[in-house]
């Protein structure tokens, strides 16, 4: 059983889509909402069978969150149960109490800081995450970082709650690249959610400063969230409207692919604030970007930035619209030095296949999948049986 919120490419649907290519017997997903702009509605679907139900609840998140673990109230017993956010996974420690799952683990996909303010209900989330934490027989982490600042703000050892550290990765042998050709019409690309933190702005910022230095240049920008309105009118506002697509949220990641592989140059300008929870994630996008042998300018936010650029081909960028377009213009005119940084994005990008990452993971967490199209094998042993390491790449 795997329970998730939001429908982004992310771990819970690469663990999804594992399990069923590795021959499980059958796979039940639980997707709950997560954002006021998307998709509203909850869904439970066993991905062997094509069987799914819908449920339709009110969706005024963090408020509507409370509908999670009510909804579906019966679900099939769990030889595994991993829940993707405390909530679910609140819901898999009490039906593991009775007797409606056997394994549970807690895969953490983000931390955030006083999530929701210095409110109650900040408390009340963090109590229950540090419950699943420590109740859990196995958990996840996507980053030391967030390991150590999430064990630090609930008063934890790391040999209280070890955790297995699963980054974010991506399909790569099927993802599509981009090549030296998107050098004859460049396009720049944006993916992510659209809130202030990511920093999208200053992307429409930077297309308006190529422009007044005379170079024609096209940006993608792929993502649906609340500041959607405001950057189309920013682009008006700046001349702009006309060099920049709007893609909003995209629903089949394949279309996605499809947008990263025909840009040239990939733009990630987190705000550099020192309470963006970016610097404690892995974010996503950036495994995106890196499949698709783009190279990547970003804000130096990530915990892995340093390792990008050292390994990746990426190049971090002061944020605002001078740096930004210069970098840009150098990356278009050098074109061995484009070259250099997409290889080295399309080499480092192999070190985050799901097909290895979760193969290696899985038998640490406690499950051994049987050859010949079996049902998984659950191990016994304990959580603390798994070790807090860093992947060995």
């Amino acid at each position: 059983m795997v329970a998730t919120s939001g429908v982004a490419d992310g771990p819970s649907q690469a663990l999804s889509r594992f399990l069923v290519g590795r021959g499980a017997g059958e796979v039940w997903v639980v997707t709950h909402p997560l954002v006021a702009e998307g998709p509203a509605e909850h869904r439970v679907k066993e991905l062997v069978t094509g069987l799914c139900r819908v449920y339709q609840r009110p969706n005024r998140p963090p408020l509507t969150y409370i509908f999670d673990p009510l909804t579906p109230a019966r679900l099939p017993v769990a030889d595994v149960w991993v829940g993707f956010n405390c909530l679910v996974t609140a819901q898999g420690l009490l039906r593991r109490r009775v007797g409606r799952a056997r394994r549970v683990i807690h895969w953490s996909v983000d931390y955030v800081p006083q999530r929701f303010g210095r409110t109650p209900l900040t408390t009340v989330y963090e109590r229950l995450d540090r419950w699943c934490i420590t109740s859990s027989d196995a958990r996840v982490e996507l980053s030391d970082a967030a390991m150590r600042g999430r064990l630090s703000a609930y008063g934890l050892m790391p040999d209280e709650a070890p955790a297995e550290i699963v980054p974010m990765g991506a399909w790569i042998h099927e993802a599509p690249t981009t090549s030296p050709a998107a050098l004859e019409a460049p396009r720049l690309v944006f993916l992510g959610h659209l809130v202030e933190r990511m920093g999208v702005p200053l992307v429409v910022d930077t297309i308006a400063e190529l422009r007044r230095r005379g170079m024609i240049v096209h940006a993608d920008v792929v993502g649906g969230g609340p500041l959607l309105e405001t950057l189309r009118t920013r682009a008006a506002d700046r001349g702009v409207d006309d060099a920049i697509t709007f893609h909003g949220f995209v629903t089949d990641f394949h279309d996605v692919e499809r947008v990263l592989a025909a840009a040239t140059i990939a733009l990630a300008p987190y705000e550099t604030s020192p309470t963006s929870f970016s610097r404690f994630a892995d974010p996503g996008k950036l495994k995106a970007y890196l499949a698709a042998g783009l190279p990547i300018l970003l804000t130096p936010v990530p915990p892995n930035a340093d390792e990008l650029v050292t390994d990746g081909g990426a190049w971090i960028v002061q944020p605002n619209a001078e740096r930004f377009a210069d970098a840009i213009a150098d990356l278009l005119v050098n074109h061995a030095e484009w070259n250099r940084r997409h290889e080295a994005a399309c080499l480092y990008a192999k070190r985050f296949d799901w097909d290895v990452m979760l193969s290696t993971a899985l038998p640490r967490l406690g499950i051994e999948l049987n050859a010949g199209g079996q049902d998984p094998t659950v191990s016994p042993r304990p959580a603390s049986a798994v070790q807090t390491r860093p992947r060995e790449d």
